[in-house]
């Protein structure tokens, strides 16, 4: 299975995205297919036997065109729009004087009177008309070919609307060439104009408030430097990063920023990550220290070797992330892209019923053009289709400027639902910087000695609890058949000696009697977890750890209970080590002694009560359990992120940001239904106003304040979504 972003032109409405989206859904050899209105773009899921070329004609056949692959540094290409809007406004001024002066009581040009020179007049008009059909030809366009393919959207509506106009007005314009002068009144030049004016207005618009929600994707794009420096045997080199290679030593100044993702050969700086965790203050990096691109050199000269470029780096691993997000569809956008695939063929069907109906009742072809006209240009569903993807853009922007990456637009949608949170113990609520802070030993071995067999073992291990053992290692031992125990601990043979190292567990699965028992009570009333060390089958030590508390863990958790949130700590640690740091944080329930593998049947049990629950965890050891959970949330340094389980990944380790992202899902789903509200509750006013059916109380529209109504209400919206950037988010 492959997966691509491609970049789509021709897309207005809700209506576009959706036929798009149903269309590519259709299409064999496509998995799955999720098109984003606000970016632009389309997510393909497809499989090994099509090419991107297939990709792009089933878009062509669509009615659309696609810009090829998504590339981040592409996505900030400037055009003429704004002069062309401005031309075109002031042409909108002079038609709309010509032709409606003489209603408000303004001087009227002589030779264009439409009484006394009418032919004048109507070709004055059509003249000034056709510049505009240029300017929206791509609206005409658009309209043709998606009603030709059967997924008529807000093009088709405008475009059935401004060429009946234009061709009964031509129709008009003949007869009073010919001398039939009634004609005059029957002239809707201008509502063809203004119509497309102000669909190009809103869009310009549109445009320019969809490049605010991507704010945030462009300033991780511009994050990077576009140069290095290489360290060669000649001295410095300055070169692009094109150039740099995998395994290339780097120079990073004071003041500069890191090019690729890379570790410390030399060299100690403190650097500024804020980009990249939400967190601004610097942290102290030195050798065989991870930097990320675009960290920022503070105070110090570092030699480094770049290990992760171009697009395997965290930056664009976060902006390809942060961009599939987007594209993925929450289940509240897929209301609107359903009411939409029904919404413009049924307005299609009004207007018709509407024409025929009020020339039935014997209304002349002029008034009953007007409201056939104006029913399909009022209904325009723009609103309807920027009411949840623009809150999502938003609000996805939100989240990864400050340090919260959400894979799926669902889970942001999902988020403020949790009412059980599950957090993993060590290296979720703590540190997992554990220390050894008792040793009991029961060999004839020195205590040096001791420590350094097993931090020699441990010293092959990811597990947090092996750094405990690292500052031990003096004269590293030689490990053999070394294998990790899932949920147990290691194993290893050392001078021909067989050593286990783990919890009181690893005595079942070896099979021998824990004579110990005392022991470890005693260390475990202290609040360490307990780490037995046998060798050859007995029992040679046990060594207390002990674990620091993550910083504000206790606020975090006193806020979500205040929030009704149920809290549970679920860790593998002994009851009596897990309550003493369950009590100190306010954590009330505790499931602990579990493993790995059974961390995801306590997660199920609890589903299985009607919980929808939030799993909190390191993203090590607690994969299965993330992925189960209906959200998993990894507390990560974000360099690997590209192959953690979870659905959320906080990438400065701060739990205040759990808060936050429960927050802006609230916040969010809140802002799209006021959005959708108000995008159904123009089309229920405009609809009924467009057709007359208040004519007989003297309140009438035409075409035009139509399409200014129509403008308006996307403008609505538009401001509605932004105002999710003015979220207060909380720090500590």
């Amino acid at each position: 299975m492959n997966k691509v972003i491609l970049k789509i032109s021709g897309m207005t409405c809700s209506a576009c995205s959706s036929g798009l989206e149903k269309y590519l859904n259709k299409q064999k050899g496509i998995i799955s297919a999720s098109v984003n209105l606000v970016l632009e773009e389309a997510l393909i899921e497809y499989e090994d036997n099509l090419t991107i070329e297939d990709l792009n004609t089933f878009v062509k056949n669509a009615g659309f065109k696609s810009l090829g692959i998504y590339n981040e540094r592409d996505d900030n290409k400037k055009n003429n729009d704004k002069l062309i809007l401005i031309i075109f406004s002031l042409l909108s001024i002079i038609v709309l004087y010509i032709s409606m002066s003489h209603m408000i009581g303004l001087p009227v040009i002589p030779f264009l009177n439409m009484k006394t020179h009418p032919i004048n007049y109507a070709i004055c008009l059509l003249i000034l008309s056709i510049p505009y059909l240029f300017y929206g030809f791509d609206i005409l366009k658009n309209g043709y070919k998606n009603l030709i393919h059967k997924s008529p959207n807000m093009d088709t509506l405008v475009s059935i609307g401004v060429l009946a106009s234009f061709l009964y007005s031509i129709f008009g314009t003949i007869m009073i060439i010919k001398g039939k002068l009634e004609h005059i009144e029957n002239l809707y030049y201008e509502s063809a104009c203004i119509v497309l004016f102000f669909i190009k207005l809103g869009r310009f618009i549109d445009g320019r408030s969809k490049e605010k929600t991507k704010e945030a994707i462009k300033d991780l794009v511009s994050i990077t430097p576009e140069k290095a420096i290489l360290k060669t045997k000649s001295g410095e080199k300055e070169v692009t990063l094109d150039e740099v290679k995998v395994g290339d030593i780097l120079i990073c100044k004071p003041g500069m920023k890191v090019a690729v993702d890379g570790v410390i050969t030399s060299g100690t700086s403190h650097f500024d990550e804020s980009f990249i965790t939400g967190e601004s203050a610097p942290v102290k990096k030195e050798k065989n220290a991870k930097i990320v691109a675009g960290s920022l050199n503070i105070d110090g000269y570092i030699e480094y070797k770049g290990e992760k470029i171009g697009k395997n780096s965290t930056i664009s691993e976060i902006v390809r992330l942060v961009v599939e997000a987007t594209n993925t569809k929450a289940p509240i956008a897929r209301i609107a892209d359903k009411v939409s695939g029904i919404f413009v063929p049924s307005i299609i069907v009004i207007s018709i019923l509407t024409l025929i109906v009020y020339l039935i009742l014997g209304s002349t072809l002029s008034v009953s053009l007007t409201h056939f006209v104006t029913v399909l240009v009022v209904a325009c569903p723009c609103a309807l289709g920027l009411a949840t993807p623009l809150a999502i853009v938003v609000s996805e922007g939100l989240c990864a400027k400050n340090g919260i990456l959400v894979k799926k637009s669902e889970t942001l949608e999902n988020a403020h639902k949790v009412d059980t949170i599950v957090f993993d113990k060590t290296g979720t609520l703590t540190y997992g910087n554990l220390n050894i802070s008792e040793v009991l030993n029961y060999s004839d071995y020195k205590c040096n000695e001791l420590l350094n067999i097993v931090a020699s073992l441990e010293d092959k291990s990811s597990h947090p609890i092996a750094n405990a053992f690292k500052s031990h290692l003096i004269n590293k031992k030689e490990v053999h058949k070394f294998e990790n125990l899932a949920g147990l601990g290691l194993t290893g043979i050392i001078n021909d000696k067989e050593y286990y190292i783990g919890n009181n567990k690893i005595l079942e699965f070896i099979k021998i009697k824990n004579t110990k028992l005392k022991d470890e009570e005693t260390l475990a009333n202290r609040g360490n977890s307990i780490v037995y060390v046998i060798e050859n089958e007995n029992i040679i030590a046990l060594i207390g750890v002990k674990d620091i508390i993550r910083e504000n863990s206790h606020k975090v958790i006193k806020e979500l209970k205040k929030i009704g949130k149920e809290v549970i700590m679920l860790t593998g640690d002994n009851e009596l080590t897990a309550s003493i740091v369950a009590k100190e944080l306010g954590i009330d329930k505790i499931i602990s002694n579990v493993m790995p593998k059974d961390k995801v049947n306590e997660i199920k049990k609890i589903m299985n009560n009607g919980k929808k629950v939030m799993m909190v965890g390191d993203g090590i050891n607690d994969a299965p359990s993330l992925a189960i959970s209906d959200i998993g949330v990894s507390v990560s340094s974000g360099t690997d992120i590209a192959n953690n389980s979870a659905d959320v990944i906080l990438m400065n380790d701060n739990l205040f940001n759990l808060l936050n992202l429960i927050l802006i899902s609230k916040k969010t789903i809140r802002n799209i239904k006021q959005n959708l509200f108000w995008a159904f509750f123009y089309n229920v006013c405009m609809i009924p106003l467009a057709i007359g059916l208040f004519s007989k109380w003297n309140i009438n529209m035409n075409p035009m304040v139509g399409g200014f109504a129509m403008t308006l209400s996307s403008f609505t919206v538009i401001l509605n979504a932004l105002r999710l950037k003015r979220i207060k988010l909380r720090k500590d």
